[in-house]
């Protein structure tokens, strides 16, 4: 079985097929504390009616395996530390996504003693999905959309 891999490889080498580019992101989600809402969307999002995965896009448990930190809720005090250094132990390069108005900054949920407002006032927030909650096809539409620019 091998051999015939190696072979195939020299043979797609040889005839310059293109394999194109990898189409696929790990995301790590990380709830900084939200009401579940966001939550439950994501969850839809992954189901087999919507399969984020048939795009290349699966959740992953840790943040060294991870393109997207992908962050629901609003940000507290407490977890601002804990997301920095998740986001720090990401390979380059390396997206934040906002999900929910939470995240946001839109002030919906929360004491606004323990808020450290919006997320991206700790990190670099290059993906900004809204909605209370954002719908299963906002939530795919968004990331594939980083996913095209990325290509």
């Amino acid at each position: 079985m091998f051999v015939l891999l190696s072979q195939l490889a020299r043979i797609r080498r040889e005839s310059s097929l293109e394999r194109g580019r990898p189409r696929s992101l790990a995301i790590r989600h990380v709830d900084a504390g939200s009401c579940n809402g966001c939550e439950h969307e994501l969850e839809a999002a992954s189901n087999p009616f919507h399969d984020l995965q048939r795009y290349g896009l699966d959740i992953v448990a840790s943040p060294r395996h991870a393109d997207i930190l992908l962050v629901t809720g609003a940000l507290t005090t407490r977890m601002v530390v804990p997301l920095r250094t998740a986001y720090l132990a990401m390979p380059e390069p390396r997206l934040v996504a906002a999900l929910g108005d939470c995240a946001l900054g839109c002030g919906v949920l929360g004491d606004p003693a323990e808020l450290a407002g919006p997320l991206e006032s700790a990190l670099p927030v290059g993906i900004r999905i809204p909605g209370c909650p954002p719908a299963p096809q906002t939530i795919a539409e968004h990331i594939l959309a980083a996913l095209e620019a990325r290509a």
